[in-house]
């Protein structure tokens, strides 16, 4: 069957989806991506720090060249979902012939430890939307104190270093790992941000207090030192006074407070590390310290959206064991494990697949591929189910739902660069969906 005369909802307008989107347009099918918020780009307009303008700008002339296409539709500020404008198996009764869910990993993910509850708490995810302005987080308050805790050693960790470092010019900061200095995560050129702020000299003493674990599994202490400093001689000049810290081998336990109801500490458990089955691992001593602080951030990774209407597997949406379109020997479709049956039609790409997992480039990668086994599915239908665009326009309007539409998003983004011309700015984004709805509007 030819792709021309068939229709694939593309949920999601992040690198995945846009992408993916692409690929189908490419085949011939006829595309709508229906994205929760009102611009496009997911993560890579709300995630990327927000002075790396040159990355951004490159980005968006990408997707302003997929969604010129003819064979493609924007539709943003439509939410799908359980408690959503609508839900995935209405959009098969609206005559959808496949369905490709790149919502990312919408959830975060926590530790479930005593104390999380407690004000001074956060996620980085919150807060990166936050400094991005995306809405409802471009409007909520965050009680960032001077003393913070980042419990992960991540590209993101280095983010939320970044922010309080140099702009929220905090005290301290200390990063929390559960495993050794030679096990960071984060790139050389992202430590270069911050690096001019790290204690050398706590680094030096951390990784002494480590060197016997480190060397009992093979380690070398002075080489993980090295690789941790690697971007300090490119480091920025600091504008802050804060100090930069590190704490190894420690698992956070709990999560202390005062009597206000804020946070005041982290509990952490000592660990060793141990190999088993050529797997490095982190073991707990038995003994305990505790960190003082006054705002705690987990920047230990993402996960799925449990309202999303897909079911899950191990905290993730379950994609079938045995697919019948793999591509590169991965499974892009949905499944039911309860009944253990694939969810005709539905597939999966980029973190809604996998969260957590790779940047713009494994995003793109994974949208494209996600996209080619929707495209070997719809080869195989024997006649479309016939699309009905009004329908769709009909639905959203009786919901209260007035979608954005690709011409409006760039209406939006001129009044934007208006704004930061006269401002004097870099970047100007409104900072909530009223401000954005109501420019479009010409109110």
């Amino acid at each position: 069957m030819a792709l021309e005369n068939l229709y694939v909802a593309v949920i999601g307008a992040g690198p995945a989806g846009l992408y993916g989107a692409q690929t189908l347009a490419k085949l011939g099918a006829r595309v709508v991506i229906l994205n929760r918020d009102i611009k496009p780009g997911g993560l890579a307009e709300y995630g990327i720090y927000p002075d790396k303008y040159k990355m951004k700008d490159g980005l968006r002339a990408q997707f302003e060249k997929i969604l010129a296409s003819p064979q493609i539709k924007y539709l943003g500020n439509v939410t799908i979902g359980k408690n959503g404008a609508l839900t995935i198996p209405e959009l098969f009764d609206l005559g959808f012939d496949a369905v490709l869910v790149t919502v990312g990993a919408q959830g975060t993910k926590w530790l479930g430890l005593p104390g999380e509850h407690l004000r001074g708490v956060y996620h980085a995810k919150d807060l990166v939307y936050h400094y991005n302005k995306l809405p409802p987080f471009s409007s909520k308050q965050f009680e960032i104190g001077q003393h913070v805790v980042v419990v992960g050693v991540g590209n993101v960790m280095m983010d939320m270093a970044h922010w309080l470092v140099r702009e929220l010019k905090v005290d301290t900061v200390t990063a929390v790992a559960r495993r050794g200095p030679a096990e960071v995560k984060f790139d050389k050129k992202e430590f270069e941000i911050v690096g001019a702020n790290v204690d050398v000299n706590a680094l030096d003493f951390e990784i002494a207090r480590c060197e016997p674990f480190m060397r009992a599994v093979g380690q070398d202490p002075a080489q993980a030192r090295a690789e941790i400093l690697a971007g300090l001689p490119r480091a920025l000049t600091p504008i802050s006074n804060t100090r930069f810290l590190f704490r190894f081998l420690a698992s956070p336990r709990e999560i202390c407070g005062n009597a206000a109801g804020h946070a005041n500490g982290l509990e952490i458990e000592n660990n060793e590390l141990t190999r088993a089955n050529g797997d490095l691992k982190a073991k707990g001593l038995g003994t305990f310290d505790e960190i003082p602080c006054d705002t705690i951030i987990f920047a230990i990774g993402d996960a799925v959206d449990e309202q999303f209407g897909l079911p899950l597997a191990r905290g993730a949406f379950a994609v079938n064991p045995a697919p019948r379109f793999p591509i590169d020997g991965i499974s892009y479709e949905a499944f039911d494990p309860q009944t253990q049956t694939p969810l005709e039609g539905i597939f999966l790409a980029g973190w809604a697949r996998q969260a957590s997992t790779g940047l713009v480039g494994v995003a793109r990668k994974d949208g494209t591929n996600g996209a080619t086994a929707v495209s070997e599915f719809l080869q195989t239908l024997p006649q479309p189910r016939k699309f009905h665009p009004d329908a769709l326009r009909e639905t959203l309007h009786t919901r209260g739902i007035t979608p954005v539409t690709n011409a409006d998003v760039k209406k939006l983004e001129n009044a934007e660069d208006a704004e930061a011309k006269a401002r004097g700015l870099p970047e100007f984004k409104y900072a909530t969906n009223e401000d954005m709805l109501a420019v479009i509007r010409g109110q």
